[in-house]
């Protein structure tokens, strides 16, 4: 298949397009053109690279007509978040109906009243960004349900790997949540650390995009692509101090206490994730797309702390895990 990726050198498209030569695709990858992606890999001489400028040429309304030009068989959009950018797209590729892939969250989930949750549940979002792949998904399952073009919607959890700031055990990006875990410092959770995340390895989320290319039993359908199991905020820190030896010390604190111990950004981080609390579902991923992470959410942590620890940007003693 010839295959457009929108995004193709973010933290997906890093292990995706690899993955898509491999299987013999031709790959057209799309983006910005200012960085590298997060990993090298040698697949990426034989790719076509395209600079693109989203946001403006939605502005001016020629991004639908840039990807339709392209001709691809299928087209693999990875940074897609407003209704309206989304409608600009499938409008344009309406005539030649290439298979659509879109990335979406599972963030189009508010607080659940089932777990794990399932994508049959309503969507109940709230704030901008799931809101937003809340209205995209109903829009493409629409287009496809309809016999226009074919759209499949992957909802994947908090994204993790080698090369960025990952959501760590308290719920936030602060990098001394680590330092504090490894060290045996004292660790400010709220809600009795309780609150669940739900992660997933960037290469699995991959994983999940290049199978749902080759399986037409997906389209009009979204799929959660997360790791196996959801887990509390105590039960990865026990996980991460366990890496160095050590039992994680935990102060099980207010709100209040927790914004003051945090500060008011990493705390605002933390309550957006646990208020949500989402566990979700991979049985359809499994059953329809043959999904099978490789990944645990501790595993992939942990790969992306040893790349955090190698590269300077978090200070772990020194410590090997």
């Amino acid at each position: 298949m010839r295959v457009a990726v929108i995004g193709a050198t973010g933290h997906i498209g890093t292990y995706l397009v690899p993955r898509l030569v491999r299987a013999g695709h031709e790959v057209v990858a799309l983006s910005r053109g200012n960085r590298e992606p997060y990993q090298p890999a040698p697949e990426w001489a034989s790719v076509q690279q395209v600079a693109v400028d989203r946001e403006a040429e939605d502005a001016e309304g020629s991004f639908g007509s840039r990807i339709a030009a392209l001709e691809a068989d299928a087209v693999i959009d990875l940074i897609c978040f407003t209704a309206g950018s989304a409608r600009q797209l499938v409008d344009a590729l309406r005539p030649s109906r290439p298979l659509l892939l879109h990335c979406g969250s599972i963030w189009v989930h508010g607080p659940a009243l089932r777990v794990p949750v399932t994508e049959d549940e309503p969507r109940t979002p709230f704030g901008e960004y799931g809101t937003g792949k809340a209205e995209i998904e109903a829009l493409l399952l629409r287009e496809a349900r309809s016999g226009g073009v074919p759209a499949v919607v992957l909802h994947p959890g908090h994204i993790t790997g080698p090369g960025w700031q990952v959501i760590n055990p308290a719920g936030n990006l602060d990098p001394a949540v680590w330092a504090r875990l490894a060290q045996s410092e004292p660790l400010a959770l709220p809600d009795q650390g309780l609150g669940i995340l739900h992660h997933v390895h960037a290469d699995d989320v991959a994983q999940a995009f290049e199978r749902a290319l080759t399986r037409p039993a997906a389209v009009g359908s979204s799929f959660h692509v997360v790791s196996a199991e959801a887990m509390t905020l105590r039960g990865l820190a026990a996980g991460a101090a366990a890496w160095f030896g050590r039992e994680p010390v935990l102060d099980l604190v207010d709100w209040a206490e927790f914004e003051a111990r945090a500060g008011a950004d990493h705390a605002m981080t933390t309550r957006e994730h646990v208020v949500r609390s989402i566990a979700a579902s991979i049985d359809r991923a499994r059953d329809i797309l043959g999904y099978a992470p490789r990944y645990s959410s501790l595993q992939a942590l942990q790969e992306a702390l040893r790349w955090l620890a190698a590269n300077g940007r978090v200070d772990v003693g020194g410590q090997q895990f």
